[in-house]
């Protein structure tokens, strides 16, 4: 790993304004007030730290244009319909440029490569800034350009999340990915509010101009990363399908790293049951007020996640990151089923909330599994895949819950999705050890 720009040295104890207590004792001191709290050591790390801080500005940022965009073409056509084939046109070149991403992460500086995609990324926000304050109302070209913004995206989250192992060490990556992790699920929650109250006030065009011009801090903060090419023999790699069909076969040959993709798509596909929301607000929480029970069930899990991220100080301490991994999906499971057999609202949101914590730290140790148990010559590959599963899994659980609601009812469809996870997540613990087994 490239030191260099690294800061503070692995394990030195943080300045502090007195010398009274020995070496000895400030570990400990330490170690006491950091028992849950968030470990804040890689921010320690100019490298690190200057990655998060263009992960905290695209956080909220790029929740602008994701409410900006829906709501645009909701105006122009006045149709539900469009707006959902407005998010299939930006998954499917999120999951072409993801896997083809994580090839070419792996075969050029990801540095260059970062500063290639969010400068392609800030100038797509600038240009539905363009089309917004020009009149234009077009979905098509709404439509064409959240399909090249996401291919953008595509390229630019298997480089950057492939980069962390390279700028803190090992034992820190699990403290690295919660940092990462809470401020994206923090965005997700102040992102939209913002955007709610900054549309009455400056117009929907500012939101893309907003994000635009947060995007140049992004820029700046990767401009000042250090280089990240390929390690030793691998500068000459191309990254064409052949390359792709590697990280697929090196997959399916690293069995804990294939059972980490399963446990999210087990999770993800089985047990998220956003797609029921509305209705659940309409007509089984009606009593509390539509809007008001619509906004608590989508805040709740994002909520939880951050409440888990700040409280992950355990997470630099745990070992056996498979059990870690497992467990956190057993509870996401029950405490999504909890949340479709609560009788109430609040009891569903509390559930929702303790899903949310689990799905931190499932996110985290799943993170850390990918980038420790793949060599670096893999990693931007695997992250290419971990975006597709992760882009991909929610859109599937949209389809699957909103028929089982259809068919089953909405809080049989939320409890029995829940118990399937456990149920099958379980399973596949015990009749495949590599999981469970797995350890730091």
């Amino acid at each position: 790993m490239d030191t260099s720009d690294s800061g503070t040295a692995p394990g030195a104890p943080a300045p502090t304004e007195t010398s009274t207590e020995t070496p000895a004792e400030a570990p400990a001191r330490r170690r006491g007030r950091r028992r849950w709290a968030m470990d804040t050591r890689p921010l320690r790390r100019p490298a690190y730290r200057r990655l998060w801080v263009s992960t905290v500005v695209t956080a909220v940022g790029s929740q602008l244009t994701a409410v900006a965009v829906p709501k645009q073409i909701y105006d122009i056509t006045g149709s539900s319909a469009w707006v959902g084939s407005a998010s299939l046109a930006g998954l499917v070149p999120l999951v072409v440029f993801a896997l083809w991403g994580g090839a070419v992460a792996d075969a050029m500086d990801r540095r260059k490569l970062l500063l290639i995609t969010n400068t392609g990324i800030a100038v797509t926000s600038l240009l539905f800034w363009l089309q917004a304050v020009t009149g234009l109302e077009s979905v098509a070209a709404l439509m064409l350009l959240l399909a090249l913004q996401q291919a953008f995206w595509g390229l630019n989250a298997p480089a950057r999340s492939a980069s962390i192992a390279r700028l803190v060490p090992e034992e820190e990556l699990p403290a690295a990915n919660a940092l990462g992790s809470t401020v994206m699920q923090t965005g997700q929650v102040i992102g939209p509010l913002l955007a709610g109250v900054l549309i009455p006030v400056v117009g929907l065009p500012e939101l893309y101009l907003i994000d635009a011009l947060a995007l140049c801090v992004t820029v700046w903060a990767v401009h000042r990363l250090p280089a990240l090419p390929p390690l030793s023999g691998a500068g000459t790699r191309r990254a064409g399908l052949r390359e792709v069909l590697a990280g697929f076969r090196y997959i399916a040959g690293h069995t804990v790293l294939l059972l980490s993709f399963l446990a999210d798509i087990v999770a993800m596909v089985l047990g998220m049951p956003r797609a029921l929301f509305p209705q659940l607000a309409s007509q089984t929480y009606a009593s509390y007020g539509e809007g008001l029970a619509l906004g608590l069930l989508y805040a709740a899990i994002p909520v939880g996640a951050v409440l888990g991220g700040l409280f992950s100080g355990t997470f630099s301490r745990a070992r056996r990151h498979g059990w870690m991994v497992i467990g956190a999906v057993v509870v996401w499971g029950a405490a999504i089923a909890g949340s479709g057999l609560g009788g109430s609202l609040w009891l569903a949101v509390a559930f929702l909330a303790v899903a949310g914590v689990a799905d931190m730290v499932s996110m985290v140790f799943r993170g850390a599994i990918l980038l420790s148990a793949a060599t670096d010559e893999m990693r931007g590959r695997m992250q290419g895949v971990f975006t597709v599963v992760v882009a991909g899994g929610p859109r599937l659980a949209d389809v699957l819950h909103g028929t089982a609601g259809s068919a089953f009812g909405t809080r049989t469809a939320v409890a029995g999705g829940g118990l399937l996870v456990v149920a099958v997540m379980l399973a596949l613990a015990f009749a495949v050890p590599a999981l469970r087994r797995y350890r730091v």
